[in-house]
């Protein structure tokens, strides 16, 4: 290793880092310098177990061949065309490729640079449909109480994570929110779906009863709610809040910018359950997590609305300036061509017995309240410290690091999502690490 990438810098102070301890983390950094596969490297020469795929992103594993050749052929190729008005082949290429693995009717994508765009693009799609179909009224979105869709103000509006909306004033008018589904007194411990809570997809009717249909544009849910700490469906619930939003002519969003790209074992948490929203937000996993980029799915019918009136008129007011990008969307095909070589996007329903057996064996664990499980996704739910809140997981992710393992904290949940070429061995070493640092009573 270099000196350049071993070197630690002597001065932390400009950058505010997002959703961090900004203070605890300068006087303690923790710095990865480099990656490969499974591991990153700290900037003290220790290797790291990524039990978290990075931020849920990193789906192929780090600085995999194909991806990083891509990015470096096509940046000395054409590094940049203009979004509006002009195209570049590569941008053409993968929308295509990615409407093959979408679920059946989902036929057109638009780009965007983030999850938190996506959602943004979805919603404005959502409310701008009803109005080219004349149906204007129809306005409020509605989200669900713990759901997170990014950080811009679409997103914290229909989101429900409070943490995340207290500081930001009003936020959009027109939102509800349905009931998140978790029910640790009657699902605790379940592996895969549980049992209890299908019924709560019926508080939409409740909320579509008060507010009437005509004025509702939106659903938007995550199928499996991951940054609140992985809250997995209950047997019927997705389903049911499709027939419901089919019945009122509401369109369903399927927040997928963590469960999209083979996380549960299918190319989208839509096929996983069976259930085909109108829409589809993705990031993340489209490309590894290397350059930023996202991607909006939308059906024919929705899509179709829009290409009315003269040709020569913009369909639609709305895009970036890197949607699409070339570098970004090479990075994005040598990415689909990683995960169709090597099977990634339906490995997780291969390993998800081995994975949830491993997780579930800390049930003995001090201070385990819940343990949660689907595709290579898990939860470890803790015992809060008694007023000082989101401390035991927080000292957990610490002890970890530590370990050489990086997990993923959000309240006192710990939260896991590795790189989808994980190993059995890696996830004995995994659960081996946390199993070591649980006992000791954190």
């Amino acid at each position: 290793m270099s000196d350049r990438l071993n070197a630690t810098p002597n001065d932390l102070r400009a950058f505010w880092m997002p959703f961090t301890a900004n203070r605890q983390f300068k006087k303690e950094p923790r710095l990865f310098v480099s990656a490969k596969d499974m591991y990153y490297t700290t900037h003290d020469g220790r290797q790291v177990l990524d039990g978290t795929a990075g931020l849920w992103c990193v789906n192929a594993g780090h600085c995999r061949p194909k991806i990083t050749e891509a990015i470096g052929q096509q940046a000395g190729e054409l590094d940049y065309a203009p979004a509006f008005q002009l195209g570049h082949p590569k941008a053409f290429e993968l929308a295509n490729r990615l409407v093959d693995i979408a679920p059946e009717g989902l036929d057109h994508v638009l780009y965007t640079n983030s999850g938190s765009e996506s959602v943004e693009t979805a919603l404005k799609i959502a409310l701008a449909y009803h109005r080219v179909k004349g149906n204007g009224s129809r306005f409020r979105l509605i989200g669900r109480e713990r759901g997170y869709h990014g950080v811009n103000f679409g997103g914290i509006s229909v989101g429900g994570i409070v943490t995340n909306r207290k500081m930001f004033g009003t936020l959009l008018t027109g939102v509800d929110h349905m009931p998140h589904t978790h029910l640790p007194g009657k699902n605790a411990f379940t592996r895969g779906e549980p049992e209890h809570g299908g019924d709560i997809a019926s508080e939409l009717e409740r909320i579509v009863t008060l507010h009437d249909a005509s004025t509702i544009a939106a659903v938007i849910v995550e199928p499996v709610a991951g940054s609140t700490g992985v809250l997995i469906p209950p047997k019927g619930y997705l389903q049911k809040l499709r027939e419901i939003c089919t019945k009122h002519g509401i369109l369903l969003i399927f927040d997928e910018v963590i469960t999209g790209f083979g996380r549960l074992g299918t190319p989208f948490a839509a096929q996983y359950y069976d259930v085909k929203p109108d829409m589809i937000t993705t990031a993340k996993g489209l490309t590894n997590g290397v350059i930023p980029m996202g991607a909006v799915f939308v059906t024919s019918e929705i899509h179709d609305a829009f290409m009315q009136g003269p040709e020569h008129m913009i369909e639609f007011f709305h895009g970036y300036t890197y949607s699409g990008n070339p570098i970004a969307s090479a990075a994005a095909l040598a990415t689909l061509d990683t995960y169709k070589e090597e099977g990634l996007l339906t490995r997780a329903a291969e390993l998800s017995d081995y994975w949830a057996d491993a997780l579930h064996s800390l049930k003995d664990c001090p201070n385990v309240i819940d343990i949660r499980n689907t595709g290579l996704i898990g939860a470890i739910e803790l015992d809060p410290i008694a007023g000082e809140p989101t401390k035991r997981a927080f000292t957990a992710f610490l002890k970890a690091y530590e370990k050489g393992l990086l997990i993923r904290t959000t309240g006192d949940i710990i939260a896991l999502s590795p790189p989808l070429i994980i190993e059995k061995h890696h996830i004995d070493e995994l659960f081996g690490k946390l199993r070591e640092i649980l006992q000791n009573n954190i």
